[in-house]
């Protein structure tokens, strides 16, 4: 697919396509996930219908996709300041879910209806997906380089913490959001201590005997 080249004096697509959310966010707690929302933020923006379907062509839908990878961008540049590796693995995984939480608290009556539409059974796959490229994101952050199951079990437990984490800072109206950062530290304690576990039962299966010993010495005896 190739890039529309812009005129001179207007805006090129990706500019365009930022515009359009921008103006779009304000009005989604009021508006929802409707087409009259994408058209008022396309004039907002000073987009034609044509630019509309050619940068959203799945309308709402496209936008709340566009909106979650640029907050998921903005994330790692943030991060990427950060020295992250530096840190104690928790605090890596806190300072990444509060990075992405501070990003999106301007907005956080849109994120409201957002995840309220991804959690329409047709919308969910597409909910999955962006809470994947997420905690994706933030475990590269954090300097993760697993390519074994590793991998996948650390970001399906992201995944669980920081889908936690968001439903409880969206009802939370603290101030300082206090409560939130309270509720993050026990998840993310209630999954070492679960780490710790599975390292000690590891660790005492290993001194266990052997299965095929087991059984040899129970052959032995019956004969």
């Amino acid at each position: 697919m190739t890039t529309r080249k812009p005129k001179p004096g207007t805006k090129s697509d990706a500019a365009l396509k930022s515009a359009i959310i921008e103006a779009a966010l304000p009005h989604i707690a009021f508006d929802g996930l409707t087409d009259k929302l994408m058209d008022r933020a396309a004039k907002e923006a000073g987009a034609g219908k044509d630019d509309l379907l050619r940068l959203f062509p799945n309308g709402a839908l496209g936008l709340l996709e566009a909106y979650s990878d640029s907050v998921d961008a903005e994330m790692e540049r943030r991060l990427a300041k950060l020295k992250l590796t530096a840190m104690p693995i928790r605090k890596r995984i806190a300072t990444a879910v509060k990075t992405r939480l501070a990003i999106l608290k301007p907005h956080k009556e849109a994120v409201r209806r957002g995840i309220a539409h991804l959690s329409l059974p047709q919308n969910v796959p597409l909910g999955a997906k962006l809470v994947y490229r997420t905690v994706d994101a933030m475990w590269r952050a954090a300097g993760d380089v697993s390519t074994d199951f590793n991998f996948y079990t650390k970001r399906g437990i992201l995944a669980g913490v920081y889908s936690a984490t968001l439903m409880r800072w969206l009802t939370d109206v603290s101030e300082d959001e206090g409560a939130t950062d309270a509720f993050l530290a026990a998840r993310i304690e209630n999954v070492m201590q679960f780490e710790k576990l599975k390292a000690q039962v590891k660790a005492r299966a290993k001194k266990l005997p052997a299965l095929a010993d087991v059984l040899s010495g129970f052959s032995g005896r019956r004969s």
